[in-house]
Parts: structure tokens; sequence; C-alpha cells
């Protein structure tokens, strides 16, 4: 399939940095897999939308991905009860 880039912009940047470091270990580790896979067990694409998100515990990273270029966005790491607001 060959490597993605993953970019997280500064929005999803600033909220990666606000979480605790054992949960910042778990979600960092999940983003760098979608390098390989952008579409990891358990994603799922948003309705009505062209994101994608996957679950890390409590939190959820809502993603974009370019299949075409090979990039994934990281657009949104938030605890499950914020994310959709």
């Amino acid at each position: 399939m060959g490597k993605y880039l993953v970019k997280i912009i500064s929005k999803a940047e600033k909220e990666f940095l606000k979480l605790p470091e054992s949960v910042r270990i778990k979600i960092r580790k999940q983003i760098l897999l979608l390098e390989d896979n952008p579409r990891p067990l358990g994603y799922k694409k948003l309705k009505e939308t062209e994101y994608y998100r996957i679950r890390s515990g409590d939190y959820r990273v809502v993603y974009s991905i370019d299949d075409k270029i090979k990039i994934i966005k990281v657009l949104s790491i938030t605890n499950r009860k914020d994310v959709y607001r």
C-alpha cells in the first residue's frame, strides 16, 4: 500500500498536548500506525463528511485521507463526549 504522510493541524496538536501523558503515548502510537494503514480495524467513516475516526479509550482521533497524494491530516483529538460538537 505504501507509506502515507501524517500531518497534524495546529488545533489537533493543541488538543493532543493537553492530554494526560499516558493517553498521549497510546494516541501517538495509533497515529503513527496510520502511516502504514489509514483504515485500521475499527476505523469509521463519519456520516455526511469525508472524515474518518479511530478510537483510543475515551478519545477519538478525527482525520482525513487523501489517497492520491498519500496524506493523512489529523483534524481533532478529543474526548468522545466532546468530539462531535
